[in-house]
């Protein structure tokens, strides 16, 4: 009996190198790339000393009461059971809500209107532009200064305002009353940064392709239809983003009101915001340990708001027939359903 051969070449069986030949041949790869290394080791060193390290370093500190000299002492989760029933902690986090909500939506309102009037054709556009930019460069220590000087409550460019429009009780008590406060430090946090965010949408405006809004006018479309209907829909992205990157900052507010208030928040702590609450229990009152725990549940909370505004924001998700896509509660149910159906 004679083998057939299919006339196709056997292929040599692969040898099988040594373990330690394997791994000199990756060293010697990695050896090749040396100079690359070295170029970007800087980067990663500053991260690990100034960034990576502080982070685990306040958790670790968050389960201990220490003063930043002495001795480190164990308590477990005593620091955070404290917090929980902290009423200065919850009156900051008031505090803080409060100066969000009425500086956020009026400043991103306004940055939007002001970047849809900028998209126009109209004169001066670039000064305009560099203007609008000017606040968010200049320093926060003068713009609080000057703040602080416009808002008095005795010789205030505000009050004499007031007083000269609707008599000598037409006064506000800014940086007195609790509101006044408030209201003093939101309208620093909407001059500073309603220009940045303006400059922000008008990039995204000139990504929307001007065949839109021709065609949007050529069916009869006027300002506030273009405004509502195409601005708004197409610039979505744009939007999530100044919404999470403003609750980020809103949330962790600190240098408006401990250059304009001091490190208490003013009277009665009306201004007093999460971080200098943080910063005073750990650079005044030197508990680290409590100062840390604050900044932890400061992330938390910043974490939670900005998903809460990423899904209020970025709407449903539709399918090619204009269907709206299930999200995980409804994905999760659907697989339920379908194991269901599957055992029976």
């Amino acid at each position: 009996m004679t083998a057939h051969t299919t006339g196709v070449p056997l292929r040599a069986k692969p040898r099988n190198r040594p373990i330690s030949e394997a791994r000199g041949t990756r060293t010697r790869s990695a050896l090749r790339f040396w100079p690359q290394y070295v170029s970007i080791a800087p980067f990663y060193l500053l991260f690990v000393v100034f960034g990576a390290f502080p982070i685990v370093f306040s958790i670790v500190i968050s389960f201990t009461d220490w003063d930043g000299m002495g001795r480190m002492t164990f308590v477990g989760l005593k620091q955070y059971q404290y917090l929980l029933g902290d009423a200065r902690f919850w009156q900051s986090v008031s505090n803080t809500f409060i100066i969000w909500i009425i500086s956020t939506i009026p400043m991103l309102f306004i940055a939007l209107v002001v970047a849809f009037l900028l998209h126009q054709n109209i004169r001066l556009k670039s000064f305009y532009r560099v203007a609008l930019f000017i606040p968010n460069v200049t320093s926060m220590v003068a713009i609080a200064l000057v703040f602080g000087s416009v808002f008095s409550d005795q010789f205030g460019l505000a009050n004499a305002f007031l007083k000269w429009i609707g008599g000598s009780n037409a006064g506000v008590a800014w940086l007195t009353d609790p509101w006044g406060i408030k209201i003093t430090i939101a309208l620093m946090v909407i001059w500073r940064f309603t220009g940045y965010n303006a400059i922000i949408y008008l990039a995204g405006l000139q990504a929307i392709s001007s065949e839109i809004y021709d065609s949007a006018r050529v069916d009869g479309a006027g300002t506030w239809r273009i405004f509502s209907r195409i601005t708004i829909p197409m610039l979505r992205p744009v939007i999530l983003f100044t919404v999470i990157t403003s609750t980020i900052g809103g949330l962790s507010l600190f240098t408006e009101p401990q250059v304009l208030l001091g490190n208490t928040g003013g009277t009665n702590n009306a201004g007093s915001t999460i971080v200098l609450y943080q910063y005073y229990q750990a650079f005044q009152n030197f508990d680290f340990g409590y100062g840390s725990a604050i900044a932890w549940a400061l992330f938390v909370l910043v974490l939670l708001f900005a998903i809460i505004n990423w899904r209020l924001v970025s709407g449903r998700k539709e399918d090619e027939f204009g269907r709206a896509l299930p999200g995980p509660i409804g994905r999760w149910r659907q697989r339920n359903t379908a194991k269901k159906e599957a055992g029976r």
